[in-house]
């Protein structure tokens, strides 16, 4: 009960700590913060004689110098050479650009020679004991840092319960992230043919305190003869970070249609007491103020009074709308007082016949 009451307390915080907006990327360029893994003092993996700050650090340099070839994508970088970066000064340095997306580049390892392939992670629960392994390793690295415990606010990266309070500050781009992690994830397979490990999520620091989507990239296991030699080589590198790259792109592209129209497969009520997203065979509006992995009442003390709220289950996510406005002035109206209520980041959602259309469809229908 505790953790629940926790969880939405911190859901309820997170519009005001969150300042971006979803559709910030439409009216400026496209801001894509690449960070390259350890460095300096802290050489991440080590397999085969093979250092994961460097191989990490050619990957993210060759995606950035691709990226840069599209005039509206501007490529940030957490550092360009071998140096040390604080966790939590990655993270600020994405915020302050107001990125739209955060990749963190790493190579994995194992004790088992035998493990391979490449997989990557979105910030979440642990889903089992290897994940949490993953998350602590990575994590570990705040031990070489001054004022760690200042910093990460007594963060404890050996404890599963320490990972619970990272959570809910990203969820509100959860959704997001495994877009993005997924799109990465997929051309891995279908682009490399390398083994699938699949989107996870874990307790990653650096993924915790940015306010945008998110992803780790673990590009394969240093500990195995023949990945790590084809991660060290020119070509595993330039590979990698090619299909990166265009992954990254194909987001960006996706993103417009992804936000405006939001089509949620096997959107259903979760129950009998909450109304349907649309009810009658006429154009909505709704505003889409949370999506999270948590279940909470769809009640208005727990949107500071906001009503009707509507929660509706997609996949693992819920997502809570705001309002139900047939004219778009309306709808807007209910935007701003989200808006001023705290849910910064709330935006417009429309619907046509139980089915999410873009906003400019939705006029013509009005």
């Amino acid at each position: 009960m505790k953790i629940v009451k926790l969880n939405l307390i911190i859901l309820l915080l997170i519009p005001w700590l969150l300042q971006s907006n979803p559709f910030k990327h439409l009216n400026k360029q496209f801001v894509v913060v690449l960070d390259a893994g350890h460095g300096g003092y802290d050489s991440g993996n080590i397999g085969n004689g093979y250092l994961e700050k460097k191989i990490a650090l050619t990957i993210t340099l060759e995606i950035g110098r691709l990226l840069s070839k599209h005039k509206e994508i501007e490529v940030i970088y957490t550092r360009k050479d071998d140096k040390y970066v604080d966790l939590f000064k990655r993270a600020q340095i994405a915020n302050d650009a107001d990125a739209d997306l955060f990749i963190s580049i790493h190579c994995d390892a194992f004790p088992s020679p035998n493990v391979y392939g490449a997989g990557t992670f979105v910030l979440g629960l642990h889903a089992n004991e290897r994940n949490f392994e993953v998350a602590k390793k990575e994590n570990s690295v705040i031990f070489l840092e001054d004022d760690y415990e200042k910093n990460y606010d007594g963060f404890n990266p050996n404890s599963p319960e320490s990972v619970i309070s990272l959570l809910l500050m990203q969820e509100e781009y959860l959704e997001q992230s495994i877009v993005a992690a997924t799109a990465i994830q997929k051309s891995f397979i279908s682009v490399l043919g390398r083994k699938d490990r699949t989107v996870k999520q874990a307790g990653f620091i650096v993924l915790k305190y940015t306010y945008m989507p998110s992803v780790l990239v673990e590009t394969g296991f240093l500990t195995n003869k023949n990945e790590g030699a084809y991660l060290n080589s020119s070509e595993g590198k330039n590979s990698m970070a090619k299909t990166i790259s265009k992954a990254i792109v194909d987001y960006k592209n996706q993103l417009n249609s992804l936000v405006l129209t939001d089509e949620p497969n096997n959107i259903i009520p979760k129950s009998n007491d909450e109304d349907p997203i649309l009810s009658k065979k006429t154009v909505s509006y709704k505003v889409q103020i949370s999506a999270s992995e948590n279940e909470i009442e769809a009640a208005p003390y727990n949107f500071k009074g906001l009503k009707p709220i509507y929660r509706v289950q997609s996949g693992s996510l819920f997502r809570y709308y705001y309002g139900n406005s047939s004219k778009f002035k309306n709808a807007k109206k209910d935007l701003r007082k989200a808006k001023n209520k705290g849910f910064k980041s709330a935006f417009l959602i429309a619907f046509l016949n139980d089915k999410s259309i873009s906003i400019e469809e939705a006029k013509k229908h009005e």
